[in-house]
Order: structure tokens, then sequence, then C-alpha cells
């Protein structure tokens, strides 16, 4: 007999780590590279255009995967901060306290800026701007495509991820054992 499909909804909705990225920028180059090789160290990373398939409720499946996500990577590029897709990401991974791993591709912090173009509402431009400089907080990879070494571009991210994802099993432990030394 067949599985029953919320269980196997539920199973595809876990992830190790959520990889934010603008596509036309990083798909081809540092966003599915590192989804590779989070796929061999068998982790599980979500990385849209291999974890979804036709049929799927983008803000719905993203959502979840964010939700569900230990760690995002967020590969801040020239055009991230362009895309209604990244920026909501973003705040999503903001406004779920989700440990994130920023990597400045081709970029500065002080080039990340959301600008009103007029396709935003007020609150998601507030919330949009709000996430971009919460980002900004946080001690970032930087990485120059042009001149930069891709192999250890890759090894440092992928050993930061991992040491992250280490460290929030030890927290989760530690909380556990706390809850059960209570009773």
């Amino acid at each position: 007999m067949p599985s029953s499909p919320s269980k196997h909804l539920d199973h595809e909705l876990l992830c190790d780590v959520f990889i934010s990225h603008q596509g036309t920028d990083t798909k081809r180059t540092a966003a599915g590279l590192l989804y590779d090789r989070f796929k061999l160290l068998q982790l599980h990373p979500f990385f849209d255009s291999k974890s979804m398939k036709p049929g799927d409720k983008l803000f719905d499946k993203i959502g979840a995967a964010i939700v569900g996500c230990k760690v995002g990577v967020l590969i801040f590029s020239p055009n991230y901060c362009s895309s209604y897709f990244c920026l909501h990401e973003l705040a999503l991974l903001m406004e779920c306290n989700k440990k994130v791993i920023p990597i400045y591709w081709d970029v500065n912090a002080s080039d990340l800026k959301v600008v009103d173009n007029g396709n935003y509402t007020a609150e998601e431009l507030k919330r949009f701007r709000w996430a971009v400089e919460e980002a900004k907080q946080f001690v970032a990879l930087t990485f120059d495509s042009r001149s930069g070494d891709w192999s250890e571009f890759l090894t440092s991210t992928n050993d930061i991820v991992v040491r992250s994802l280490i460290e929030l099993e030890e927290e989760e432990g530690e909380r556990c054992y706390n809850t059960l030394s209570v009773w």
C-alpha cells in the first residue's frame, strides 16, 4: 500500500539548507554548485529548480521549506534586491529567526538596497527593507566571481553550513536534555 500523501509531503518539506538566490545571477553558478555539494554530503538542500515541480504553488512550497529549514544561505548578488521572490524569502527567513549565512556575490553590503519602484505595497517595502538591514548584521562570506577561488569558496561555504548544522543540533539536544532533567 502506498504511503499516505500527507506523510510524503511532510518529508519533502523538511530541508537542512534553504538556498536563497537570484536565478539569472547565480542559479547556474554559486547556487547550483552549492546545491550539488550539499547533496553529495547527504544534506537536504532546498533549491527552487531542483526541489519544486510543475503544479507546485510557489509561495506555499517556498514558505514551507523556509519554515522547515535549519539554515538559510543567502546569496546576495547584483539583482537580488530587485527580485520580489528573493526579498520575500529573505524576509521570511528573518521573521522565522533562522540561522542565516549571507554571501556577498559580486556585491558589497552597501549595495543592498530595496528600491521603491512602485511594485510593492508600503507594508512589503517596509518588511523587505527591514529584512535587508537585518541580514547586513550577520558576518558574511564575500566572493568576486571574476577573480575568486571557486574551490575555496565552495569548501569554506560547505564547512560553515555543516558547522552551523552541527551547532544547531547540539543546541537542540541541550534543550531536550534540560527539559528532561526538569521532570
